[in-house]
């Protein structure tokens, strides 16, 4: 994998990252060479999800693998939506390619049911869990313009939106 094989990630402000995502359209030529791009991306950041959105594709694509150290399992989900989700919350600490070293805790729904379809055109069905189910709904949030930090206080948001504003300064400055 070259650096060729990769894309820039977007970070919070870009507009594009609050623009809402439009549909795939069936055997649209660029959705595979842009998969591969983005798993690549993902890989080398590294992240266990990548949206369309945050490499500047308003595209309703997500790239997933919450197991890469062990052995991967990338799951390319295009047009993916939540069908279910459960009454039963979860919270647990998410960070974000487009809010580097940003974190906070998130409380989500515990299990989703997700419908989407993939590469070959099949579509498929599944029920998630733990963090596999937080990885789907963040990454789903994105093709709706929606960050982790939408889902915290406006006082923990604004601490880490100043937070990454500085750093992303200071990072600029040094280039």
């Amino acid at each position: 994998m070259t650096e060729a094989d990769t894309l820039p990630i977007l970070y919070v402000p870009d507009p594009r990252l609050r623009a809402k995502a439009k549909p795939v359209q069936a055997g649209d030529p660029r959705v595979p060479a842009l998969a591969e791009k983005m798993l690549a991306t993902m890989y080398k950041a590294p992240g266990i999800g990548l949206a369309a959105p945050q490499v500047g594709e308003l595209l309703r694509l997500v790239v997933v693998d919450v197991r890469p150290e062990d052995k991967p399992d990338p799951m390319v989900l295009v047009n993916p939506e939540i069908v279910a989700t459960s009454q039963e919350l979860a919270t647990r600490e998410e960070g974000c390619l487009s809010l580097p070293n940003q974190f906070a805790d998130v409380t989500r729904p515990a299990r989703v049911k997700l419908r989407w379809t993939e590469l070959s055109g099949a579509k498929r069905e599944m029920e998630a869990d733990g963090l596999l189910a937080a990885c789907f709904q963040h990454e789903l949030d994105h093709l709706d313009g929606v960050l982790f930090v939408d889902h915290i206080s406006a006082l923990k948001r604004n601490m880490l939106l100043r937070k990454l504003a500085k750093e992303l300064k200071a990072k600029a400055r040094d280039a």
